[in-house]
């Protein structure tokens, strides 16, 4: 019997999780809902990730919101 993780994130990186909110939402819209200045100024995935990757507060926000918006994806 395996045990599988009860986190709905386990295995998606946060990478894929920054691309798939950038490519439904856009950077604007991103910036809007989550008011951090990664996104609003200069915005790029690179950037991003490595703000977001040092900063845990911000992090959560965006796995917080890439859960949200997982049903829109697949519609």
């Amino acid at each position: 019997m395996q045990n599988q993780s009860k986190d709905p994130l386990h295995g998606i990186t946060l990478q894929k999780i920054l691309e798939s909110l950038v490519d439904y939402y856009g950077f604007d819209t991103l910036g809007e809902l989550i008011p951090i200045k990664c996104f609003l100024s200069n915005p790029s995935i690179k950037s991003s990730l490595t703000f977001l990757r040092k900063t845990d507060w911000a992090r959560k926000k965006v796995e917080d919101l890439y859960l949200k918006s997982l049903p829109k994806f697949t519609e």
